[in-house]
């Protein structure tokens, strides 16, 4: 594959994303339910692919579509290695709070975002073994699909189709990006109908009305006299010696490259400990350790590093071009035809896990959260949907001047639960998990983990309810 082909592919990729961008900027209805231009580029790319327009005979290359075959295998490979510098960003700049603090300020979100994560894990294995195993031939693994998709999100979905393949669940790839498309689009829908019926209800208790929503956060443009204080970061090197932007995408490559030898070191001690049938780390993928090299780095920064070289702002928003690119090139090589295969098991993994997050939204976030439980709980139903991006944005919208704990617990609160589920460890051993022991062990754990946060959540933090002030 040539070099010009490669560049020409991110070429297209980015006359995508703005045609996404200018999409939503021209059309209100998008403005109001928030969609994302990344979401957009992607299924602009989708329609003049192979999958859409090539089906219908319009096309400009054997494949169909408006793109070529090399292309549409360039953007394939792009989400497995995005998703790493993805996971690599989430803690690289920033100082690590103790444990005390981050319990203390973000407790009862963590309690709720892993209640709801490992409950995707029980309704949603629990529809496999009944429905989609026997009734569709569904590999049973398809049961961690409703975890892997909402609240992994697009990254998570497609950074683990190499373990898709190495299971044989090679349609789970397509179905995972499929199922985190619906979750973020149902997600801002159902978070918007939310809000108005919070404040319609008095459920918010900064919200007095949907209609507080200002124009600019409707946009998603910054107007022109707020631009010089949007936090892009800060110039931590003299330009003249090395960029500020090489310098961190430097420091994100080795926290990649010692999650990689941690990968590494794993997988020969399963092959040196182990029995042949058990294979969890030989399937496990890179970005949830590029996490925990990225933790690595940042504490060996602040302890041997004087000067300060990471700036979060620069890491954020490289963590946010890739992010962009991994959507967008992630939905525009959908399978159609895979999706269109099993759309009654794609419809019935759908409306569960939707179905699961309102419940536990509107019945457990109140007897969890201490106080504020709808601007706290609305992140973490945003973040179950499909990205932690939706989860900001909805408390953005009910406390848009963070007076609320809601915005600091929500960021705290990534550092307990990314870790583990919505890409952690956890999600990226659980189709390992079920392939090596079965389905029912793995129910039997998810359930027990999700009983065990729930009691916590209710008989720890719950009791706590009106007697604090944040």
């Amino acid at each position: 594959m040539s070099p010009e082909l490669i560049g020409f592919s991110f070429i297209i990729l980015g006359a995508l994303l703005i045609a996404g961008k200018w999409l939503r900027v021209s059309l209100p209805f998008l403005q109001k339910f928030f969609v994302p231009s990344s979401i957009l580029a992607g299924l602009i790319g989708l329609l003049l692919g192979p999958e859409i327009l090539g089906k219908l005979g319009m096309e400009l290359f054997d494949t169909g579509g408006l793109f070529p075959e090399n292309m549409q295998k360039v953007w394939g490979e792009l989400p497995g290695l995005l998703i790493s510098v993805v996971f690599a960003s989430f803690f690289l700049g920033k100082s690590l709070p103790h444990i005390k603090k981050i319990w203390k300020i973000s407790g009862p979100q963590i309690t709720f975002a892993h209640f709801i994560s490992w409950g995707q894990y029980v309704v949603g294995i629990t529809l496999a073994i009944l429905v989609l195993a026997p009734l569709f031939d569904l590999n049973p693994a398809a049961g961690a699909l409703l975890e892997i998709s909402f609240v992994g999100g697009h990254g998570t979905a497609a950074g683990l189709s190499g373990t898709f393949s190495s299971v044989g669940f090679e349609e789970g790839k397509d179905l995972a990006v499929g199922l985190a498309t619906v979750g973020v689009l149902t997600g801002v829908l159902l978070g918007m109908a939310l809000i108005n019926w919070g404040a319609r209800k008095g459920k918010t208790e900064i919200l007095s009305s949907p209609n507080d929503i200002s124009d600019e956060q409707l946009v998603g443009i910054i107007a022109k006299e707020d631009q010089e204080e949007a936090p892009v970061g800060n110039k931590t090197t003299r330009s003249e010696f090395i960029e500020t932007f090489t310098v961190h995408f430097a420091y994100i490559g080795v926290a990649i490259g010692i999650g990689f030898l941690i990968l590494e070191g794993l997988i020969l001690l399963e092959e040196a400990l182990w029995v042949d049938q058990i294979e969890l780390f030989t399937h496990l993928p890179l970005f949830p350790l590029a996490m925990v090299g990225a933790i690595l780095v940042q504490l060996l920064m602040t302890k041997f590093v004087k000067r300060s070289i990471l700036d979060v702002g620069i890491i954020n928003r490289i963590q946010g071009f890739a992010l962009d690119l991994l959507i967008t090139s992630a939905i525009a090589t959908l399978s159609l035809t895979v999706i269109g295969e099993y759309w009654l098991p794609f419809l019935l993994m759908s409306l569960t896990a939707i179905g699961w997050n309102v419940l536990a939204f509107i019945f457990i976030a109140p007897r969890i959260m201490p106080n504020y439980w709808f601007e706290r709980g609305i992140g973490d139903l945003g973040q179950a949907m499909g990205m932690s991006a939706a989860g900001v944005l909805l408390i953005d919208l009910v406390d848009p001047e963070e007076e609320s704990p809601a915005k600091e617990g929500f960021s705290y609160k990534q550092l307990l639960l990314d870790l583990i589920v919505g890409g952690g460890i956890a999600t990226a051993a659980s189709i390992p998990f079920i392939v090596a022991f079965g389905p029912i062990p793995a129910l039997i754990l998810a359930t027990v983990v999700m009983i065990g946060w729930l009691l916590l959540g209710i008989f720890h933090f719950g009791k706590k309810q009106g007697s604090q002030e944040s």
